[in-house]
């Protein structure tokens, strides 16, 4: 029985990411600022790191836990770095 409720709950899961996924791109198209935008953005790739999660859980291969790793670090280096922009108007000093 629980094995059953764990494979609906992550498919539920997967499936109500990629809604908030599309719901992100969404406002990252037609943001009405800049500031708007990188947040979605800064969604988009927290939503897409733990879809990966999930279905690296899902599947069981530990390949998918270390591609969200490396998309959650790369994400957030992106985001720092168009936050800096916006703000400066550069990006190195």
């Amino acid at each position: 029985m629980s094995a059953t409720i764990l494979s609906w709950s992550l498919l539920i899961a997967q499936i109500l990411l990629g809604v908030a996924m599309a719901i992100a791109s969404f406002r990252m198209i037609r943001g009405p600022r800049a500031q708007d935008r990188i947040l979605a953005l800064d969604a988009l790739y927290v939503n897409a790191m733990l879809l990966l999660l999930v279905f690296g859980i899902r599947t069981g291969s530990t390949l998918y836990f270390e591609a969200a790793l490396v998309i959650s670090l790369l994400g957030f280096i992106a985001t720092l770095a168009l936050a800096k922009f916006v703000m400066r108007g550069e990006i190195i000093e």
